[in-house]
């Protein structure tokens, strides 16, 4: 067995593993680069042939978990999807959602390289070729396990972080000898509304673990709850509007569910809600559908004919003029938008709406990757351009990192530390340098063995040893015979050469 290591390997987005097993090439997640690692990696080009591969087992349905699904049907795979059945149905629409902003994006810009003179380019996908993509997908109950083929099986467990998510137990079969592979996912934020901890797993002799938080510790989630609905009141008094970026999957419902019990409790009274995405209304249907997942005090919600994501005042917009028509609310009124990042969709309108003004909030909960508006707003920034246009950065800025749906640092180590033997490697993905830099020394010190992945890097089990591309051998080597250079324009030849791969 081989691991190969491409996407979310030295960067946050993108997950993509491949696992080399007897004569099968398994695909661990195939998402999406967004932000930052999609200009410097680019999402058009795999590493790898896509008809070469058998299976896709995906952990969750996330776009930068799934988001490269469709570009790899498109590119020949033809192989089976194996996931849980609530990722199956997230996928169902979030992947044709995507095709959608896929396609108006490259609308957008071959109209401007028309003007220009430039040829035309295509989407990296369509929403019909997602549609079609679905086809593929097999979904599962949680804790049951799934022959693939001969000597490979997998069990999902419930990651506590999205309806559906997944930790993924494999276990192969080599040469007459068991090897247990567990691949994290993203592991969910302990006591987020709806969902269910994460999974304590018993054993794995090796581990490919998430970082996203590895140096981070958040703060009480009932804490933020409770900031979220002074935020609201004080806003309300200035005379602005609540702007929430949400992801559309999994961050939106937890925040409706919050709100539902406080205007409940009498707590928040008379308020506005929009829900400003067609996504997470149709994601909202499938978290209905799916209750048998939530967590005991939803369950007991739901058993008792309350339904935990509909409350008076919430309203769920859909068409273009109903969005437009929000923008002319000046205050009073709590928007739920996406994308959570504030890349794409209706988002972006909203905060053009309310950025400047000082009697409103912007408040983010969740994570913001490197290089996306949401990341700059939060970083201090006092303009942004907006679709084209300059904006002053006056509202107050919030940043509820309770209400993620990652788990911190300390969630992160009990989790690991709950199996009942240390995996004989850990291997670190999804994270920024500084996060996986300091989790690493955490880990180090408590005696696991642990190594950062790289894209491009190679894992032998057994070997205990991660194999560097050759063709990063072979710039270290470089690198290292520059003696005489000195360091700023070393860094600057690295970036080059980074550039030329």
């Amino acid at each position: 067995m081989k691991i190969e290591f491409y996407g979310a390997a030295g960067c946050v987005t993108g997950s993509s593993h491949l696992l080399k097993i007897k004569d099968k090439k398994i695909l661990l997640d195939c998402g999406l680069y967004q932000g930052k690692d999609e200009k410097e990696r680019g999402n058009d080009t795999f590493n790898f042939n896509p008809k070469d591969i058998d299976y896709v087992i995906l952990s969750h349905a996330h776009i930068d978990h799934s988001g490269r699904i469709p570009l790899l049907y498109k590119q020949g795979f033809k192989g089976n999807i194996i996931c849980t059945e609530g990722t199956k149905e997230l996928c169902s629409i979030m992947l044709e959602d995507s095709g959608h902003i896929q396609e108006m994006e490259i609308e957008w810009l071959n109209r401007k390289r028309m003007r220009m003179g430039q040829p035309l380019i295509e989407p990296l996908y369509t929403a019909k070729i997602a549609q079609l993509s679905s086809y593929l997908f097999q979904g599962y109950p949680y804790n049951q396990w799934i022959e693939i083929f001969d000597g490979f099986k997998v069990r999902f467990r419930d990651a506590g972080h999205l309806l559906g998510s997944s930790i993924v137990e494999m276990i192969i079969t080599e040469d007459e000898k068991e090897t247990k592979l567990v691949f994290s996912g993203d592991l969910g934020n302990k006591g987020i509304p709806i969902l269910n901890d994460p999974t304590f797993i018993d054993d794995a002799d090796y581990l490919i673990m998430e970082t996203t938080y590895g140096n981070k510790l958040h703060e009480n989630i009932s804490n933020n709850l409770k900031e979220l609905v002074n935020i609201i009141k004080s806003t309300f008094k200035k005379g602005g509007n609540v702007v929430i970026p949400s992801f559309a999957v999994g961050r939106t419902q937890e925040v409706l569910y919050a709100l539902n019990k406080y205007i409940e409790s009498d707590i928040l009274k008379n308020i506005k809600v929009f829900v400003d995405s067609p996504l997470a209304s149709e994601t909202t249907t499938i978290y209905n559908k799916f209750t048998k997942y939530y967590d005991k005090e939803a369950t007991t919600l739901v058993e008792s004919g309350d339904n935990p994501l509909e409350f008076d005042g919430l309203t769920f917009t859909k068409s273009p003029e109903e969005s437009l028509k929000i923008n002319k609310i000046k205050s009073g009124a709590i928007i739920i938008s996406a994308s959570g990042m504030c890349e794409a969709g209706r988002i972006k309108h909203h905060l053009k709406h309310n950025l400047w003004r000082k009697e409103s909030s912007i408040v983010f909960v969740g994570y913001q990757a490197e290089g996306t508006l949401g990341r700059a707003i939060l970083n201090g920034v006092k303009k942004v351009k907006i679709f084209g246009e300059e904006i002053a950065v006056n509202a107050t800025i919030y940043n509820l990192q309770g209400l993620s749906g990652h788990a911190d640092r300390e969630g992160l180590i009990t989790w690991l530390d709950s199996f009942k033997n240390k995996p004989k490697a850990v291997l670190l993905v999804h994270g920024e340098e500084e996060s996986q830099n300091s989790f690493k020394e955490l880990l180090d010190n408590k005696g696991y063995n642990s190594f950062i992945m790289k894209s491009g890097d190679t894992f032998i089990p057994g070997s205990e040893v991660k194999e560097r591309s050759e063709v990063k051998e072979k710039i270290m080597a470089l690198l290292d015979s520059l003696k005489d250079i000195d360091k700023m324009d070393k860094d600057l030849l690295l970036a080059k050469i980074k550039e030329s791969i």
